[in-house]
């Protein structure tokens, strides 16, 4: 039986940020994960790219039952404090938009960098090993993990919970964290799919089918919440930024509004075209700011023929009303299958915001993606990895 002074469950960003800087004061560190490589959602990360983090993170850009939570590991540990370690490891990035900020190269960059990260300071990192139970002893906790069919224990002072939380199943995802929460009797808040496509009914599937593909910018709202950012019609309904965005807020049974042309007063628009170009159709007008096959989808030359100084006000009217405010109610997600992160987790109330560690449970943590913390799309995830986990492997370091 190996004893550790920490022992962290998962080998995803968290967890190996974690580990790291758990181990910088000399700290035995040992890192186990199911999966045969390190760090498989970063791999996938923005289209291979990982965005990293976001310039402009902070608490207002996390859903959580408590909005403050999140305010101490991100104030301890910013954006720009993880992106002076990527320059540290001459890694070249670039700015996508808003804030968002990717690699040039490859995603691996960051798995490399974690990795070396680990490896400077004397962290063990097994792979391929399955968590089999944890019990809690008087000097810390005792693990029982497999490896290529063999079991073993180990014990430790300190247990990090770094596992994540339900989404991309196919990555080997699962609600472990929240079992091991419940096994040590800590709330768990509802889980949920969370940046994910949207889907919807036979009728409005249907036309989205027909429009799958088509991508234009978009102010979605739910409630008071609203994104202006891209949407994309699928084969199965709605996608893209805007979407997944607002996919996080939304509720079952209730609508989204989808304003087409956000920075125009779509009647006003035509009512000048009646005015002004009364021989065009409306469908000329509206290709000047829309994409060809959603125009003809949502004013088809059946309905809207011959020129607009021929179509009636009201008609103009209503179309703009759906331009402006379209009213669509989804019938649910994609699921985790599809969902970039779980929303909800195991609850703040437990946890120390300071260093997240358990308050009925010393020597236990939950960082990442398993906590009841949930960024917006565009690096804000990643940056909770990187805070939560330098909250907790400072407060571990220290305790040295």
């Amino acid at each position: 039986m190996k004893t550790y002074n920490t022992v962290i469950l998962g080998a995803g960003a968290a967890g190996m940020m974690a580990a790291s800087v758990a181990a910088k004061t000399g700290n035995s560190v040992y890192v186990f994960d199911h999966a045969m490589a390190p760090g498989e959602k970063i791999r996938i990360s923005g289209g291979g790219r990982c965005n990293f983090t976001n310039i402009h993170a902070s608490s207002q850009n996390f859903l959580s039952a408590n909005k403050h939570f999140a305010k101490s590991a991100l104030s301890s540990y910013s954006a720009s404090d993880f992106v002076g370690l990527v320059k540290k490891h001459k890694i070249p990035f670039h700015e996508k938009t808003l804030g968002q900020l990717f690699c040039d190269n490859s995603s691996q960059d960051i798995i490399k960098l974690l990795l070396d990260e680990m490896e400077a300071t004397g962290v063990e990192l097994a792979l391929e090993t399955h968590f089999k139970g944890v019990t809690k002893s008087e000097t810390g906790f005792e693990l029982e993990l497999e490896s290529h069919g063999k079991r073993f224990t180990v014990k430790c002072q300190n247990l990090v919970v770094a596992c994540g939380g339900k989404s991309i199943p196919k990555m080997g995802a699962t609600g472990l964290a929240y079992d091991i929460a419940e096994h040590f009797r800590l709330p768990v808040t509802e889980v949920r799919p969370a940046l994910v496509p949207l889907t919807f009914s036979e009728q409005d599937k249907m036309m989205m089918q027909a429009l799958s593909g088509v991508s234009t910018d978009a102010k979605v709202s739910f409630g008071k919440t609203a994104f202006d950012e891209a949407i994309l019609f699928t084969h199965r309904g709605l996608s893209g930024p805007a979407i997944l965005q607002i996919s996080s807020y939304w509720r079952e049974k209730q609508s989204i509004i989808v304003n087409l042309m956000p920075s125009i007063n779509s009647f006003e628009l035509l009512k000048k075209g009646k005015q002004t170009q009364g021989k065009k159709t409306v469908q000329t007008i509206l290709s000047d700011h829309l994409p060809k096959r959603l125009v003809a989808e949502l004013a088809p030359s059946s309905t809207f023929k011959g020129n607009i100084a021929d179509i009636p006000d009201k008609s103009l009217h209503s179309l703009s009303e759906r331009l402006n405010s379209w009213t669509l109610y989804p019938i649910g997600t994609e699921g985790y299958r599809t969902a970039e992160v779980t929303l909800g987790g195991i609850d703040t109330k437990s946890l120390n915001s300071k260093t997240m560690e358990c308050k009925s449970v010393a020597g236990l943590y939950f960082i990442g993606e398993a906590v009841d913390v949930t960024g917006w799309l565009g690096g804000y995830n990643f940056q909770w990895a990187w805070s939560s986990a330098f909250a907790t492997g400072t407060a571990i370091s220290k305790a040295l």
